[in-house]
């Protein structure tokens, strides 16, 4: 459910641009996002400061491809978000000695600091070059090309990184579930 739940506006948008073009889509984009934190507010009593950000990057980077009729904002949106997602990740890492990943998952994994540190920083490295190749196919390809990347590129990316990440994790995991056991 919470994968669809963050999905919502990337898919309300990918249909919109189909139908009606990259402005109209925006626009849904925009409305989908102040739904989505409606929603998730009605089911969590909270929402995640991620959500916020989102929120507030596609307010301001979808108002300014509507006010000014200039879809590169729009096409920016995503980098903006990624990179703001793998700076909080790498700078509290690097900087603060402050692990998210572990504060995210750590009540349901145990794994030794070394590889919280590892999954923390390849989330971070990964969202950065994430940004990156956002921007690569902005540049060098049509609008519906970026369109149909944002929706299934990204999301087969973040997929295939997520499986990745869990076969290590798995590994790491295992070998920690194994030294407990033999200390006891």
């Amino acid at each position: 459910m919470k994968i669809i739940t963050d999905l919502f506006p990337v898919i309300l948008f990918f249909i919109t641009f189909k139908i009606k073009g990259i402005y109209a889509a925006t626009a849904v984009a925009i409305c989908a996002s102040i739904l989505q934190i409606g929603w998730v507010y009605y089911k969590q009593r909270k929402v995640e400061p991620m959500l916020w950000i989102s929120l507030g990057i596609i307010l301001v980077f979808g108002g300014a491809t509507l006010l000014l009729h200039d879809e590169m904002f729009i096409k920016w949106k995503p980098s903006i978000l990624y990179w703001i997602t793998g700076s909080l990740l790498l700078g509290g890492e690097l900087l603060f000695r402050k692990n998210a990943m572990k504060g995210l998952l750590g009540k349901q994994l145990t794994l030794p600091d070394s590889a919280w540190r590892t999954v923390n920083i390849s989330w971070g490295v990964f969202f950065v070059l994430l940004g990156f190749i956002n921007l690569v196919v902005v540049y060098n390809f049509s609008t519906d090309a970026w369109v149909n990347f944002k929706l299934f590129g990204v999301t087969g990316l973040i997929l295939v990184f997520t499986i990745i990440q869990g076969a290590y994790i798995s590994s790491r995991y295992k070998l920690e579930s194994k030294s407990q056991d033999s200390d006891k």
